[in-house]
């Protein structure tokens, strides 16, 4: 009776070695883990594509306000002459100067910009956002990879002998989803401005 006791512990203890309990927890895990990395990688692109936006909106607003002072001083220059007989004239020559004095003042809020940012910084701006959506897609793509091969581990961890008796007969744990895009994921997110 004690070598029949001894024989079925053995055989237990050898089945139970290698039925694959423990690895399907960790594979089950390991898909946890990954999509959780997923969700992350999502809400990074959430938290920071509409900052990076409102930024490079900010800056190219501040840029285009500048320029457009300078056109448009330019301009009222332009239109504002005064003839050789009308030097003479307080009014006609005090317009001329403040037409001349609105162009020193965008010009000089120009140079100030120029000073401060040598190049002007709204297309180094979008440069930027350039790259930082592409990296952002790029982490999102990474993690669904990722994601879709531990799930890929743990599917075949449960359907493949021997665990896939352990886990039909103590586990009962259902095949995990691979991800998939959505119908419309073909076209890219718009950024708009």
């Amino acid at each position: 009776m004690k070598i029949s006791t001894l024989v079925i512990l053995l055989c237990t203890t050898l089945f139970l070695s290698s039925c694959g309990y423990n690895s399907i927890q960790k594979n089950e895990e390991a898909v946890f883990s990954a999509w959780g990395d997923v969700e992350a990688t999502y809400q990074r692109r959430a938290d920071l594509i509409p900052n990076l936006v409102s930024t490079v909106k900010a800056y190219a607003t501040h840029e285009k306000e500048t320029l457009m002072a300078v056109t448009n001083a330019r301009a009222k220059v332009g239109q504002t002459q005064i003839s050789a007989d009308k030097l003479g004239d307080p009014a006609a020559m005090q317009q001329f100067q403040q037409a001349q004095g609105a162009l020193s003042g965008a010009l000089s809020r120009l140079l100030v910009v120029v000073e401060r940012y040598p190049d002007l910084k709204a297309s180094e701006n979008f440069r930027d956002l350039q790259h930082q959506l592409e990296g952002t897609e790029n982490r999102i793509n990474v993690a669904r990879q990722r994601y879709n091969s531990a799930v890929k581990t743990f599917n075949t961890s449960i359907r493949t002998f021997p665990n896939n008796l352990t886990n039909n007969f103590l586990l009962h744990l259902e095949r995990k989803e691979v991800f998939k895009a959505d119908a419309g994921a073909a076209t890219a997110p718009k950024v708009t401005f």
